[in-house]
Order: structure tokens, then sequence, then C-alpha cells
């Protein structure tokens, strides 16, 4: 089941649902438990259970993520709510008993504006591979390696619009902006990949720009000045070309 995205009082909020064949006790626990969670969630969790309760998290080869990059237990009802702060993110998992087992709805509410909406194809592929493993871990499987993360970014490009762009008409014919997602690709290997791209460009000026955020991942942001009467034609054309970049971006 596809996450779903909304905006939710300015914010980017994505959720997701998943049932359970077991009771809400067992999957509480996995959601909650630190050294259960060590099976499927994709850091290390340490914490005290209560709330206000600091939290570090800490990715497999690398120091505690702490000070502001850290979070906090936000909510905690046992054994049906648990939420917390995750960097500039709110992570939110809710149980619901349904017949002999439960159904989980989960829910990442990303900080960081328009940057953090950026990222929320990435961040579903991602929750999407994390529940499966959660659902391998409670039936004693062993969770299926996830390694085909480029086609899953790309279904939620699609499915979230993430490519496409905004047309504001000027004096001289019309402006469209694009911004796009790289992950964490390095800038210089993206800059050879925008300039290719760039040659293909036959009509008006494009302006293009890389960021590197140690926050929010590496990112491109192009303007596109055409005339007015080619503004609708490359507005439904670049979402193709910025997919076929993030895909070459990230074959390497």
């Amino acid at each position: 089941m596809d996450a779903k995205m909304e905006t939710v009082g300015g914010a980017t909020v994505l959720r997701f649902e998943r049932r359970f064949k077991h009771p809400v006790e067992k999957v509480w626990r996995a959601i909650s438990d630190p050294a259960e969670m060590a099976h499927w969630f994709p850091a290390a969790v340490e914490t005290e259970l209560k709330i206000g309760a600091a939290m570090t998290f800490t990715f497999p080869g690398e120091a505690p993520i702490d000070g502001s990059r850290g979070g906090e237990i936000l909510e905690l009802d046992p054994p049906k709510v648990y939420a917390f702060r995750w960097n500039s993110d709110v992570l939110r998992f809710e149980l619901v008993p349904d017949g002999d087992g439960c159904i989980l709805y989960f829910s990442q509410t990303l900080g960081g504006g328009g940057l953090g909406r950026l990222g929320a194809g990435r961040n579903a592929a991602g929750w999407d591979h994390c529940l499966g493993a959660l659902d391998a871990r409670l039936d004693g499987r062993e969770p299926e390696a996830f390694t085909e993360w480029l086609p899953a970014m790309q279904h939620y490009l699609d499915v979230f619009g993430l490519a496409e762009g905004t047309r504001a008409d000027t004096a001289e014919g019309a402006e469209l902006r694009f911004a796009l997602d790289l992950v964490w690709k390095p800038v210089d290997d993206a800059c050879k990949h925008v300039a290719r791209l760039a040659d293909t460009v036959k009509e008006g000026a494009v302006r293009w720009e890389l960021f590197a955020d140690p926050d929010f991942g590496t990112r491109v942001e192009l303007t596109h000045t055409v005339p007015a009467e080619h503004a609708d034609a490359e507005l439904a054309a670049w979402p193709a070309r910025l997919k076929e970049l993030f895909a070459a971006v990230h074959a390497g």
C-alpha cells in the first residue's frame, strides 16, 4: 500500500497504514522497545520511555546524533500511541485492535518546510522497506534485502508529483521553477549529469543551482526563462528530464 502525502498546517505529512496479524501488545513492544526497534528501525535508538525523555539515533558506523539532531518523546500512551521528534521531523505510531490482529497508523511530519517536502519520496520508499522489515520481525522471518532503491524512489517521484514545477508570467515571457531532491549524492557527481541535461535545452535560458545541505541532502534547483508561447510545453517536458537526471545520478 503506497504512502499518502498531505499538507497539514503548512507541513508535509507522510501517512502509512499497515495491518499486522499480531495482537496490539506484541506490536507495541516492537515499535517502542529500543532493543526490538533495532531489528527494523533505520537507526539504533537510545531513550527512556517517558514523555519528555531525550533520544539519540545512531546509524551503523556513526557516532550518536545528539543536540539539535537528536530527539524527544512527545506522546506515550501504551499500548496505543507513541510519538517522538527526530531532528526536525515528528514520527507518530498509533495502534488500533482489528480482530485477532491490529492496524498501525504511522505518520512522519517532515520538518524544514519546502526542503523537507523535497525528500518525501526517499522517506516514503525507506519507510515502506522498514515497515516490511517490522512485519518480518513480528512473523519471525528474515526481512528481504532492499536493493531496489532507485525504482522505489522514482515511483514516489511520480506518485507525489515531486518533479513538477511552477510557472510565473513575466514581462519577458514566463519563468518556470523546479527543485529536485538528489538524496545525499556528492554535488561534484551530480554536476556532470546536470551539464549533459543542460545541453539538451534549446529554448530560452536555464539557470541551475546545486546545493549540499547537511540536514536535507543534495538538491538541484533550476529556473527556465522561456517565451510565453512555449511555457506550457516546457512545463510539461521538465518532469521527464528531471527524472532522467535523477536516474543518471543514482546509477553512478
